[in-house]
């Protein structure tokens, strides 16, 4: 049945071959440059996007963990003491969780040359600096509150107050200025993202056009050749008027006696 079906079908030319492939060709083009970009555009959320929203996140519990130790500087009570400093190993594991979150993520290098691994390891060196000088000025508040006398315990507040202001102060900028290096780098890293994409667009459009009009053009043009002639019948010698005369069928009578097949 199948074979049958097929030897009903015409044969396609040449011209229809050929203008098959291209369109083919093309949608297998669109395809694959949609494909690139729907994957750009994914990127750019789910690692950019997001990793924005990451380091935003990281810059706002900084700030609270130093809120915090500055509410412990000022606490007028050991219990109050306690009880405000009682968050900050949660709060420093959510910062370092954060960064680890960021790090598991592909990092790049932008077109112009900034590297996100460079510009994240500076943002977990100038964050290790600032934990140390604030873990400095823990101990000396610590240590007031378990001091032996007041005169102890003032001079202990005033050495903590120093620490917080003139050590762990200037560490809290330069972590944020390497957050700040960061976020340009992502954002500028992200741009890079959205420019080949846009590229990919362009260059697709560009080659669909052509190819549509390379297209129309083969489809105008081949229309319009002839088609090859038929070789024509040869005539039978011996027919007077030139024409083609069609051979008798050379029929073979069968006998069932074999005597009568010499004959």
């Amino acid at each position: 049945m199948i074979r049958r079906m097929s030897s009903l079908l015409p044969r396609p030319s040449w011209k229809q071959v050929v203008v098959s492939i291209l369109i083919a060709g093309l949608g297998l083009m669109g395809a694959r440059a949609l494909s690139q970009v729907n994957q750009d555009i994914t990127l750019m959320y789910t690692e950019y996007t997001l990793g924005a929203t990451e380091l935003a996140h990281i810059s706002a519990d900084v700030i609270r963990y130093r809120t915090t130790i500055i509410r412990a500087l000022e606490a007028q009570t050991r219990q109050d003491f306690e009880r405000i400093t009682m968050s900050l190993p949660e709060q420093r594991a959510r910062i370092q969780h954060s960064i680890d979150r960021y790090a598991a993520a592909s990092l790049r290098v932008s077109r112009s040359g900034r590297s996100e691994v460079d510009d994240l390891r500076a943002v977990k060196s100038s964050l290790d600096d600032y934990f140390q000088a604030a873990s400095k000025t823990m101990t000396l508040l610590t240590q007031m509150w378990i001091a032996a006398s007041p005169q102890e315990a003032a001079a202990l507040r005033q050495q903590a107050e120093i620490q917080a202001a003139d050590n762990s102060g200037p560490k809290l900028i330069q972590v944020s200025l390497a957050l700040d290096r960061l976020l340009e780098t992502v954002a500028d890293v992200a741009k890079d993202l959205r420019d080949e994409g846009v590229q990919t667009l362009r260059d697709t459009s560009s080659a669909l056009m052509l190819g549509s009009f390379l297209i129309a053009l083969l489809n105008l043009f081949m229309g319009r050749l002839p088609e090859p002639a038929r070789p024509a019948e040869s005539p039978v010698p011996g027919s007077g008027n030139g024409k083609t005369a069609a051979r008798p069928h050379r029929m073979e009578k069968e006998y069932a006696d074999p005597a009568l097949r010499q004959n």
